[in-house]
């Protein structure tokens, strides 16, 4: 059990004053050349991305998330001509989507909405079939062909709203794994965007091995918190998969006194996920689901050690989860010195690297 499990944190415990100009809006001109926090000791020291390798060991596994980002906003107009902006959340069977939609009015069941090619040269219609998701916050819609192509073809790269520039060819590469696998994503899992060939070729040489899951990233994943109570806020509900070849290799690592490294949020989110059972006596579950799980300080973790990840916006669940990870006075601590050192933030911004809190138990 966390020693911080008696605390009782609010969301005024995950706030901070961030300077506009350390929001990176471009990522850096080479992957593995943004900085790297290291913050697995007491004190913090200052590294490139690329000296990773270097901070691992043999016989460590990294685990990554295999998702890749959709082109997933889309714009149009209703058959009466008001506009509307959609983000697509879930690809569902049967051509059918689930999306966020803005728009004047909200449309109808049964009405149309054609969505246009970013240069107007094509568009296709699809049938708006009524609203879904929690809180009826989500539409459905059906596609007239395959989603995917759809969305690949016509949509736009579903940049985050802090980043103020139209998307552009640059970002359809950069907001993108060099692993990227498995489409379903509405957001990057922007932790692993600095792994590039040359630092996947290192970990090799290394003996740190690999592992995959995916996990598919929700739009939901910039949802802010509304309640100064933590127990309050649900989260939005993701789809995951584990494979019996991760759980495998999670287990030979422990096995042999190697560190579960969870490049990410989502995939430590899929891993724990996949764990909850344990502490009833379980194992580590293989398979696919969905999950709303909420990390907040006092969790108990049973599958990831360290965690590579990205720096994350005041008072959000990603920032609860990275602090339940290593430890709430550690974590605010090592944001305060990547302010002091103008450390880039968020999705195109630099990363860190963390252990788990002695207290944290697996």
């Amino acid at each position: 059990m966390s020693p911080e499990t008696s605390r009782s944190f609010t969301l005024a415990d995950f706030d901070f004053t961030l300077p506009p100009e350390l929001i990176a809006q471009h990522p850096a001109a080479e992957r593995s050349g943004s900085r790297l926090l290291d913050g697995t000791a007491a004190l913090p020291a200052d590294r490139r991305f690329r000296d990773l390798p270097g901070l691992l060991r043999a016989g460590d596994l990294l685990v990554f998330n295999d998702t890749r980002v959709m082109k997933a906003r889309l714009l149009g107009s209703k058959a009466t001509g008001g506009s509307v902006e959609a983000l697509v959340e879930r690809v569902l069977p049967n051509g059918e989507v689930l999306l966020h939609l803005r728009a004047s009015k909200s449309p109808k069941p049964g009405s149309t909405i054609r969505f246009a090619s970013g240069d107007g040269a094509s568009h296709f219609d699809a049938e708006m079939l009524g609203r879904d998701g929690p809180e009826n916050s989500l539409f459905r819609l059906r596609f007239p062909s395959e989603p995917f192509a759809l969305i690949e073809r016509h949509g736009h790269v579903p940049l985050p709203p802090y980043i103020t520039h139209a998307d552009d060819a640059d970002d359809e590469r950069r907001y993108q794994t060099v692993f990227a696998a498995r489409p379903g994503a509405a957001a990057a899992p922007t932790a692993s965007l600095h792994f590039d060939a040359a630092v996947l070729s290192a970990l090799e040489e290394r003996g740190v091995r690999r592992a995959s899951v995916t996990l598919h990233v929700g739009a939901g994943t910039f949802q802010p918190v509304r309640t100064d109570n933590l127990a309050e806020h649900r989260m939005h509900s993701e789809w995951f998969d584990v494979p019996q070849a991760t759980v495998e290799a999670i287990e030979a690592t422990h096995a042999a006194g190697g560190r579960v490294v969870a490049a990410g949020t989502t995939t430590l989110r899929a891993l724990e996920s996949a764990a909850l059972n344990v502490k009833e006596g379980g194992t580590l579950q293989a398979g696919s689901r969905d999950t709303d799980i909420f990390i907040t300080p006092g969790f108990d973790f049973r599958v990831v050690d360290m965690l590579v990840t990205n720096f994350h916006l005041p008072k959000s669940t990603l920032l609860m989860l990275v602090s339940a990870f290593t430890g709430h006075e550690h974590m605010m601590a090592l944001y305060r010195h990547a302010i002091a050192q103008r450390y880039r933030f968020f999705s195109y911004g630099d990363a860190m690297l963390l252990s788990r809190s002695l207290g944290a138990v697996r």
